[in-house]
């Protein structure tokens, strides 16, 4: 049975960004290991591009040799190579593709069954997967327009109530979390509607219209940052991969050029709304919080040994594609060099400030200042 959750630890949200959040994240776990910071994680949420990174380390966590210093010695062979070469995969064209093809699969089947084959998720459930850190797998529901949180513990909509211990596979988890639409989504989750349990708040709990079957997209639609579940904890990590919001000089007139510029601003307002939210909480309330994102300029950074993060560098990673497609061996380690050195600023600033800079670049032959 899972444990009690400690909100007095720290917890770490994943966004999303498709393939370039899953390899930013990667450079963030590269240096949280470093700084001996993973085992003390209780909590990891995580949406989109960030399930994909969770998700691999969720089902190999417990494959994790951990020293003295709390350093898993093996995390780049057991989680961070695994998740290159499912990053150089065609996973969004072939989903579509194959299951547009099939009468028998849906985009979501297709999805589902990539992640438990190519990204080596091997049948796991959430009951396979630690205790601690909880993962939350970050989805949103279509027909409740409210997120679903896929964990061990359970899976949880607030106006439908709570199934606990799910049997519901990692893989599923993940394209649930992942599935952007209207291209890769829905993912279909059938349950017995005897399993959800009520809790205050709820008023569609045990409606046979929406009980029976989940219809999930991409946890983005309703919160890319994955902070709902983490905003209590004492201690917080974001690691921030989303699209940057950008200015548009020419006219929109053409009326779907509006529709989606008026989508654009919403999304980047929710976004800067819950970011607001969670930097008044921390300051209010006394608590640590080390956020790093994709778009931020440190390349003025005066904190000591700080990795070199030419702006014009960065600024062009923070454009890449978010797409599920092959990113080549350049944009795979400068992301993950990004990730890398913009959580070592945040997390030497913020949360251990004692820390040693780190020495070298993970992926040298990409550094950034090169």
């Amino acid at each position: 049975m899972a444990t009690a959750t400690d909100r007095n630890r720290s917890a770490l949200a994943l966004s999303g960004g498709g393939f370039r959040a899953t390899l930013y994240h990667c450079g963030a776990f590269l240096r949280l290991n470093e700084l001996g910071l993973l085992p003390t994680i209780e909590r990891i949420a995580s949406v989109s591009g960030g399930s994909i990174a969770a998700g691999r380390l969720a089902v190999r966590w417990n494959n994790l040799k951990f020293n003295n210093a709390g350093q898993a010695i093996n995390l780049e062979d057991e989680v961070i190579d695994p998740i290159r070469i499912f990053c150089r995969r065609k996973v969004d064209l072939t989903s579509v593709g194959v299951g547009g093809l099939l009468p028998i699969l849906s985009i979501g089947d297709v999805l589902t069954r990539t992640y438990n084959k190519h990204l080596g998720l091997n049948d796991k459930t959430l009951q396979d997967i630690p205790d601690v850190p909880q993962f939350i797998f970050m989805a949103t529901n279509l027909q409740t327009g409210r997120a679903v949180r896929l964990s061990k513990k359970r899976l949880a909509d607030f106006r439908l109530g709570e199934i606990r211990y799910p049997d519901v596979s990692v893989a599923t988890s993940v394209a649930a979390s992942s599935a952007f639409p209207p291209v890769l989504s829905p993912v279909k989750i059938d349950l017995d509607i005897n399993d959800w349990e009520d809790f205050k708040g709820t008023d569609l709990y045990k409606n046979p219209e929406f009980a029976k079957t989940l219809l999930l997209t991409d946890g983005g639609a309703y919160d890319n940052l994955g902070l709902e579940t983490v905003d209590t904890f004492k201690t917080l990590l974001i690691s921030d991969a989303g699209a940057p919001f950008s200015t548009q000089s020419d006219n929109q007139t053409l009326w779907h050029q509006q529709v989606l510029r008026a989508l654009d601003i919403a999304t980047d307002q929710a976004r800067a709304l819950r970011k607001r939210y969670i930097f008044d909480q921390h300051n209010v309330k006394n608590r640590r919080l080390a956020f790093w994102g994709i778009d931020q300029n440190l390349s003025r950074s005066r904190l000591k040994g700080a990795l070199p993060c030419p702006v014009d560098v960065t600024t062009g990673l923070s454009e890449i594609r978010t797409r599920l497609n092959r990113f080549n061996d350049r944009e795979q380690e400068q992301l993950i060099n990004w990730g890398y050195a913009a959580s070592d600023i945040a997390l030497r600033s913020f949360i251990k400030q004692d820390a040693e800079p780190p020495s070298t670049w993970p992926y040298p032959r990409y550094a950034l200042d090169r």
